[in-house]
């Protein structure tokens, strides 16, 4: 069911999203970068059933492979070492993350031929907007 995901996926918005790094405890400095960065998104599915999700933007690249209903150790954009765990749930890939005893949760899912992450940190939600490279 992971099939609709797997390609290049470009941004086109990205709302609230200065906020939501807030509240992960992201810095001022990274926070004025990760604001400017229009990173594309690609999804791969190997022969194992691993995933790989990769985020390229001008500024830095980041990779993670992983299989659904995994937990597995992430070390995110903003080098946060968290506990991670990638479920399909109502075919929308969720991504929880856990660290320094918080949790956040990003929610992927494609609609209208785009892809929609919503980023959820206590009562601030950030969506970012994707549209399929051709």
């Amino acid at each position: 069911m992971v099939d609709k995901f797997i390609g290049t996926w470009r941004m086109v918005s990205s709302e609230n999203f200065d906020e939501y790094m807030k509240a992960i405890g992201v810095g001022f400095a990274t926070r004025q970068v990760g604001n400017m960065a229009k990173p594309n998104l690609t999804f791969c599915l190997d022969d194992q059933g691993m995933i790989c999700m990769k985020s390229q933007s001008t500024f830095k690249t980041t990779e993670v492979k992983f299989k659904l209903n995994e937990e597995f150790e992430e070390t995110t954009a903003d080098d946060r070492k968290t506990k991670t765990i990638v479920t399909l749930e109502n075919g929308k890939l969720v991504q929880k993350q856990c660290w320094d005893g918080k949790d956040t949760i990003l929610e992927r899912e494609v609609t209208d031929g785009k892809l929609i992450a919503k980023c959820t940190m206590g009562k601030v939600v950030a969506v970012r907007t994707y549209v399929k490279e051709a």
